[in-house]
């Protein structure tokens, strides 16, 4: 039996029961367990941790009998955890870093500081067979809200797929659901950062995208295929 271990920003409470920190993690959490149960062949046991509880070096995880699959929804991880996509979030989570070899190697500009920082994100699904590229999210009216699709001229589009590319070779990176987050600054790309994960945004695809983000996320850490992505509803354009 496969097990997966969800990892997320949460608080225990003394009977050892998950508090989670927001309801947007509620959601997320939610989310990837409906896309298993949708694309899992065979039975699957699911735990669900805090990142926080990683933090004691004596917290072990060890599959003795099944396989246990990993997916962290959260970038804040011990250095000394270690999974599959350890490296690859390391250097996600080193954001000046990653900024830094974008600008240099591939010359778009880059956030510093508070400035320029990404609403928007160009979610990229790795395969073992290539790359998927879905709709544009965008920052909704509402706190904590976002809209997909916001779709971006044929150029801007080229401009975000090589800049994916590249930085997912760069990166060694393994099969799951990427975000690219980025603004547009003087209708010029500006890049911000990498998220590993179907982060927060990704939930717009559940009213949009089938298979939502969520689910290609499981389909690409359990090594299945996905064909196409398809759209549910009309597109807005900015």
């Amino acid at each position: 039996m496969e097990k997966i271990l969800i990892i997320v920003n949460a608080e225990v409470s003394e009977q050892g029961q998950q508090i989670f920190a927001s309801p947007v993690t509620e959601r997320m959490v939610a989310a990837i367990r409906r896309g298993i149960a949708t694309y899992s062949y065979e039975p699957v046991s699911i735990e669900v941790i805090s990142a926080g509880s990683l933090w004691s070096k004596g917290t072990k995880y060890v599959a003795e009998e099944t396989r246990t699959i990993y997916c962290p929804l959260t970038i804040q991880l011990p250095d000394y955890f270690n999974f599959p996509a350890k490296d690859v979030f390391s250097a996600c989570k080193d954001i000046s870093g990653t900024r830094h070899w974008v600008e240099k190697n591939l010359g778009y500009k880059t956030s510093f500081g508070d400035h320029w920082l990404g609403h928007l994100w160009l979610p990229v699904v790795l395969t073992k067979k290539g790359l998927l590229y879905a709709e544009v999210i965008g920052e909704g009216a509402i706190p904590n809200s976002y809209e997909q699709p916001i779709v971006l001229s044929s150029r801007h589009r080229q401009s975000l797929h090589h800049l994916a590319r590249n930085l997912l070779d760069y990166l060694s990176a393994i099969p799951a659901v990427y975000l690219i987050q980025f603004s547009l600054h003087n209708n010029e790309i500006v890049f911000d950062r990498l998220w590993p994960f179907p982060a927060a945004p990704a939930l717009a695809s559940l009213k949009f995208q089938e298979p939502d983000l969520f689910a290609c996320h499981w389909q690409c850490l359990s090594n299945q295929p996905i064909t196409e992505l398809n759209s549910l509803e009309q597109t807005m354009s900015i």
